[in-house]
């Protein structure tokens, strides 16, 4: 009587290598097609513009906070995540994929947490239950136990490579889920609650990030052009505006402006 391993067929080192090399270009294409819609200078623009709203928002009822609302955080958190992976390549040096590696492991660690603990919940208390809700807080353990095993390996291998991929690819199912169906969603029902949400989120954020400060620029420094170092740069500036003690109101209008400025010469000079 056969058994299963002897029925099952092996593959030579050559279709291995083929199907490898196929995993490689099919995650090629799916991020040269959400390039475009997860364009950071696009994402940056449209959380300004909800910074913006939230301010006045703010400032007519006496209060001194600028934050972007919760979808748009998370739509930054997606596009800060895809873009370390899109720089994820075989030419990439050993030590600036270590920290791609690192600072897309504390991205998503948090982002999964944040999620966990404010968004998730507050979206359940107005639909219930709903399967692509209810399959997400799985799907982040899943992507927990990919990135303990990831810390787990040396850099050198090449099962390095592939367990990032396999992280790539989970994380993509997981984004594509939350971008096109609960976010919209969420900005359906919840409404004026999307700002109060993003001033929690963002909080909790410099909460978690704090013992991570140090890490989180060394990485963000090997692993970012110019560019995405900015778009880090601002949401720090963004959480020290929101948390710091302040008697001034904030000209949200001018700092926005400046920023928008800075923020787009970088992009228009900046090509990696």
């Amino acid at each position: 009587m056969t058994g299963p391993a002897e029925s099952r067929p092996q593959r030579t080192p050559e279709e291995l290598e083929r199907q490898i090399d196929g995993t490689r270009e099919a995650l090629t294409r799916t991020l040269d097609a959400l390039q475009s819609k997860l364009s950071p200078r696009k994402r940056f623009n449209a959380a300004a513009d909800t910074v913006r709203s939230a301010g006045e928002r703010y400032a007519r009822k006496g209060l001194n906070t600028m934050c972007p609302d919760i979808t748009s955080m998370i739509r930054l958190d997606h596009t800060h995540v895809l873009a370390l992976l899109r720089r994820f390549k075989p030419t990439t040096s050993q030590a600036r994929k270590v920290a791609l590696v690192e600072n897309a492991c504390l991205a998503l660690e948090v982002h999964a947490q944040l999620e966990e603990e404010i968004f998730y919940p507050a979206l359940r208390t107005l639909i219930g239950p709903n399967p692509i809700l209810d399959k997400s807080v799985p799907e982040h353990a899943q992507m927990r136990a990919t990135i303990a095993t990831l810390r787990t390996l040396p850099p050198e291998g090449p099962i390095y490579d592939d367990t990032f991929r396999m992280l790539m690819r989970e994380v993509l199912h997981h984004v594509a889920d939350e971008e096109t169906i609960l976010l919209p969603l969420a900005e359906e029902l919840l409404g004026e609650e999307l700002g109060e949400l993003g001033v929690r989120m963002m909080k909790r954020r410099a909460q978690l990030l704090a013992p991570h400060m140090r890490a989180l620029t060394e990485t963000s420094a090997k692993s970012f052009p110019v560019l995405t170092g900015t778009a880090v740069a601002t949401a720090l500036w963004l959480t020290w505006r929101l948390i710091r003690p302040s008697r001034a109101q904030v000209d949200i209008g001018g700092t926005l402006a400046i920023a928008r400025r800075r923020y787009a010469r970088l992009l228009d000079t900046t090509r990696h």
